[in-house]
């Protein structure tokens, strides 16, 4: 079955892609991406275009991307992805896998989204405890690292630090969703036992970003820039 995976570069988009890889059933044909134009990077995440290509060449694996314009229109979103699911149906795809853990009105919008196209959508994370997946995650050899927190969920020092033990060890884990499936935080993963080698990065600046709602400074960014 030809496959598409929806990709963002982070943890659990790519155990999700591995988890799909171990079953002979699926052919993965592409990484499905959300590019925010203007910036040249991946959207909501903030990872450089030049390090996810760093990505889909370590897979191998093609990328599929859909370009979106900065402050996006649910309109315009919406047409953009109608006319990338369109692609995917003339190029074969009939499945595609999101990494959704838990919330259900994100899997109902992404049902819904390919409701009638022919293509069916998968979630092999789904269901299954944070706690176990985080340390699934680092037990297959994965690597990854934060590339944004929420700095009303958790503490800025989370940013650009590698997501391990000793990540989860100062985690809020009691208050907190150590997947982060809240917006807590996004990452990087930049090595795993898919990938042929190895991504090289150093940290960059750090840049904060306002919550559209209020204004409020919230939202920690740090650059990872390819070495």
């Amino acid at each position: 079955m030809k496959t598409a995976i929806g990709f963002s570069g982070g943890k659990d988009s790519t155990l999700a892609l591995y988890k799909i890889q171990q079953d002979p059933a699926y052919e993965v044909d592409s990484l499905f991406v959300t590019m925010t134009e203007g910036f040249d990077r991946v959207s909501i995440h903030g990872v450089r275009h030049e390090l996810l290509k760093h990505q889909a060449d370590s897979l191998g694996i093609a990328l599929r991307e859909v370009w979106i314009p900065e402050g996006c229109t649910n309109e315009v979103y919406q047409e953009r992805m109608q006319q990338a699911v369109s692609e995917m149906q003339a190029d074969g795809i009939t499945h595609i896998v999101f990494g959704d853990i838990h919330l259900a009105d994100v899997r109902a919008y992404r049902e819904k989204m390919m409701e009638g196209t022919g293509i069916t959508p998968i979630f092999p994370l789904w269901g299954r405890p944070v706690g176990e997946i985080s340390l699934d995650f680092i037990d297959l050899g994965f690597q990854t690292v934060i590339t944004c927190v929420d700095m009303d969920q958790i503490d800025r020092s989370f940013a650009g630090r590698v997501y391990d033990e000793s990540l989860i060890k100062d985690y809020p884990v009691a208050s907190r969703d150590i997947c982060g499936e809240n917006g807590e935080f996004h990452s990087f993963v930049f090595n795993g036992p898919n990938f042929k080698s190895p991504i090289k990065y150093e940290l960059g600046k750090e840049r904060i970003t306002p919550d559209p709602g209020t204004e409020r400074d919230r939202f920690l960014f740090v650059d990872i820039i390819p070495k």
